[in-house]
């Protein structure tokens, strides 16, 4: 499955060999891309962008980060700590590029959450395989991201002894133990259940079950 048409990669190296190579190969598999020569730029990129009225702090476009493990200024490694930080590095998955001398650095990253890295040289077709996956991850990503905030919103619009009931609901109690359990009668259970169902858009306990175990 191609990643979504409008996912862009962010090339970071100060290389312009570097940045100029790997945007034709991009473009060969039909794959937007930007790219920076140096940690800050790319960082002054994304505080304009938040800065643009009414913007979410976290991107809404699928999108991954190639970045160099070396570079004058800031480095590689302490712009990826940024991007954890500001959870930047979740939404859009960072694969590092670097050289033999650098890799068990790269290993230790990946171990603290980077998507990949790619020694250079570094194969074509495998590194834009990879950048494949990752941008259909961050894709995945913002969706279920999307569908929290979907839920939340719904949640909210839950009186709180309706919110009593789909607890007890979602439990697997019937209707006459969540009466018992809450002191009110059968029939008021059932109007409150019934009002959950319209609320969180299902149509069955089960549905609501799985529904909420997403926020988990």
């Amino acid at each position: 499955m191609h990643p979504p048409f409008d996912s862009m990669v962010y090339i970071v190296d100060d290389d312009i060999g570097v940045r100029e190579g790997m945007a034709w190969l991009l473009r060969t598999r039909r794959l937007l891309s930007e790219s920076y020569d140096s940690a800050e730029a790319f960082l002054d990129m994304l505080e304009k962008a938040a800065s643009v009225a009414n913007a979410s702090p976290l991107p809404q476009q699928a999108g991954c980060i190639l970045l160099d493990v070396r570079m004058p200024g800031m480095s590689g490694l302490v712009l990826f700590e940024h991007l954890q930080a500001s959870g930047m590095a979740q939404a859009w998955p960072v694969i590092f590029l670097t050289g033999h001398a650098d890799v068990p650095t790269a290993v230790d990253s990946v171990k603290r959450g980077a998507f990949d890295f790619c020694e250079k040289p570094f194969s074509d077709n495998a590194l834009v395989d990879r950048v494949e996956q990752a941008l259909r991850l961050s894709q995945d990503r913002l969706n279920a991201r999307t569908q929290q905030g979907f839920l939340q919103s719904r949640l909210g619009e839950l009186t709180d002894r309706e919110r009593d009931v789909m607890r007890l609901v979602v439990e697997g109690l019937p209707n006459k133990l969540i009466a018992d359990q809450l002191d009110i009668s059968v029939r008021t259970v059932e109007v409150h259940r019934s009002r959950v169902f319209d609320k969180m858009e299902v149509k069955s306990a089960v549905e609501l079950a799985n529904l909420m175990r997403t926020l988990t």
